[in-house]
């Protein structure tokens, strides 16, 4: 499903595709395009000559720029794909068109808020052009991660699978979070577990 309850510069959705579905070649412009996939495999081309398998574990980004044409599509003709995308307002339009792509292990992101696309590339992640920082984080029951939220930053936090607490609010897979307050939140895995990604937003 689409949201838009973030902020003004942002909107995500979930999207599944079923086993050799997806969308042909279309276009887009000023846009940051973030996409990542939970379950399933998520084939990539552009009109930049880009191309690739997008899996669980990978985030992709696209910069549309001045203009980019690219297609979508789940090479499996058995298994479905579960995927989430974030759509951003890039700090400046007409920029040159650009793909990046990096796998971030499950190791990386256990127990702890790995950044995975930012601004200025800081850690290793993938870089955007937007003024934004994402993280994604694997918590087993009762392991605790931490973010503390700067003042005059927004957060937006989606569990992407399994249940948690954001400080003392339970949220299941599918919820969602967002606050403008300053502050420390504390996300602690529930039963089973949890994954989820947190949109530190400007």
């Amino acid at each position: 499903h689409w949201t838009d309850d973030t902020r003004d510069t942002m909107v995500w959705r979930f999207e599944r595709q079923g086993a050799a579905k997806g969308f042909p070649m279309h276009p887009h412009k000023d846009m940051e395009i973030v996409t990542y996939v939970l379950a399933g495999a998520l084939e990539h081309k552009d009109s930049l000559g880009n191309g690739g398998v997008i899996t669980p574990g990978k985030v992709q980004r696209m910069s549309a720029g001045s203009g980019i044409r690219h297609s979508e599509f789940n090479p499996s003709r058995a298994e479905g794909v579960h995927l989430l995308q974030i759509w951003m307002l890039p700090s400046k339009n007409g920029i040159r068109p650009g793909y990046e792509e990096k796998v971030f292990p499950v190791a990386e992101r256990q127990g702890a808020l790995r950044v995975v696309a930012s601004p200025d590339g800081r850690g290793g992640s993938i870089r955007i052009h937007a003024n934004n920082v994402l993280y994604a984080a694997n918590l087993r029951e009762g392991e605790r991660a931490t973010h503390a939220n700067a003042l005059g930053r927004h957060v937006w936090l989606q569990v992407a699978r399994g249940s948690l607490t954001l400080n003392q609010q339970a949220l299941k897979a599918g919820d969602g979070a967002s606050t403008s307050d300053a502050g420390r939140l504390v996300l602690t895995g529930g039963a089973g577990g949890a994954e989820v990604l947190l949109f530190d937003l400007a």
